[in-house]
């Protein structure tokens, strides 16, 4: 199994989840989310500063590369699971990546279905936060691992940004992550944390007294706060009585 998946499955049995993937905090792990550090390119100085950075894992989010390369990424790495965001890809160059090393993929949509079929790789849904909410709901029948959520470029993390990550938590029973354009303060973790945020990508090239820090800041989020989420309901209309909220599935049992 891809050691960054099972890190995102370990922090949810860390916890007793009311409803879906999404973990209530828990008081037996150090850090309520996972801190991913992204790499702007394939250069193994940069690798070696991840290693020493206590990340979760890595991400290399340019496309300009090659499996030789990703395997030197790997090696310099260490034991931190490094992924690759690809454009494009092929089943066969998913699977050049998994002989380098790589621990997980992250791709978009446009990504030929074929890809989805391989086993010996995290696979991970890379989408905007524009995409349409019954798209989003879809996913929860692919065959992937999580939901990478691409925030663009915008600094802040808006009012805006909040709601539609509360709503895709409640739509998706699958971890999610969301990518950092820039550093976030503790206030803002917290915010997404609340919102159901399972994971950020650190943007590259930062010192490892930033991810110091960030760990903190992860280990001091609310444990005792309930994070908002479940399921998704659609009201319907009773003649002569009130409102009522049917539930799309089943409640699962405790």
């Amino acid at each position: 199994m891809s050691k960054f998946v099972d890190k995102l499955q370990r922090l949810s049995k860390s916890s007793a989840p009311s409803i879906g993937f999404h973990p209530a905090a828990s008081e037996s792990e150090s850090s309520a989310m996972l801190l991913i550090a992204g790499l702007s390119g394939v250069d193994v100085k940069e690798a070696k500063v991840v290693a020493d950075s206590n990340a979760d894992a890595g991400l290399i989010l340019n496309q300009s590369f090659d499996t030789e390369t990703v395997k030197q990424m790997v090696e310099a790495v260490g034991d931190i699971p490094l992924g690759v965001f690809v454009k494009d890809v092929s089943q066969d160059k998913v699977n050049e990546l998994v002989g380098s090393g790589c621990d997980f993929v992250v791709f978009d949509i446009k990504v030929p279905g074929a890809v989805l079929q391989q086993e010996d790789v995290g696979k991970f849904l890379m989408i905007a936060p524009s995409l349409e909410q019954s798209l989003v709901r879809a996913i929860n029948g692919l065959e992937v691992d999580g939901v990478f959520i691409n925030r663009g470029e915008e600094s802040s993390i808006t009012v805006e940004h909040l709601l539609i990550y509360q709503r895709f938590s409640e739509l998706l029973n699958k971890p999610l992550v969301v990518t950092l354009p820039s550093l976030v303060t503790s206030g803002e973790l917290n915010n997404l944390w609340q919102a159901g945020i399972d994971g950020i990508v650190i943007p590259p090239a930062q010192p490892i007294e930033v991810f110091a820090a960030l760990r903190r800041m992860a280990a001091n989020l609310s444990k005792e706060a309930k994070r908002r989420r479940g399921k998704v309901g659609v009201i319907l209309p009773q003649y002569g009585e009130d409102m009522v909220i049917e539930e799309d599935e089943e409640e699962e049992e405790i």
